[in-house]
């Protein structure tokens, strides 16, 4: 029986390492699957393929084709899937603050609302 607390179930779906990572690509600008693999944290392409295909699923993400042939996709955040920025932003904050020698995003993404985002990949 799945659990009817809210932070149960968004864990279930964003709750492994992975899924916030590609999420943080998306919004840094990546769009398509070699893009996240040059990531630094050297994401599998196995476990690439499952997390996109979860988010498309959940209707975070959308696959978009850009060229016939061969067939290669792009993907985009849905107004859905960029309501997880306040998510991310609030974990980047506090590892910045309490974990020595953590990277810092750029500050314009760091103080963007969902809505700036999706405004600025129109």
């Amino acid at each position: 029986m799945r659990s009817p607390c809210p932070l149960a179930n968004a864990l279930d779906l964003l709750g492994d390492r992975w899924t916030l990572l590609v999420l943080r690509d998306l919004f840094m600008g990546k769009r398509r699957f070699g893009d996240f693999l040059e990531s630094p944290e050297k994401i599998a392409t196995n476990i690439l393929s499952e997390r996109l295909r979860r988010l498309e699923e959940a209707g975070l993400v959308e696959k978009r084709r850009y060229q016939e042939r061969p067939a290669r996709e792009e993907y985009r955040l849905t107004s859905r899937g960029a309501e997880t920025l306040p998510i991310i932003q609030a974990a980047v904050r506090w590892a910045t603050k309490h974990i020595p020698d953590t990277w810092r995003p750029p500050e314009s993404l760091a103080s963007m609302t969902p809505e700036q985002w999706l405004e600025s990949q129109s």
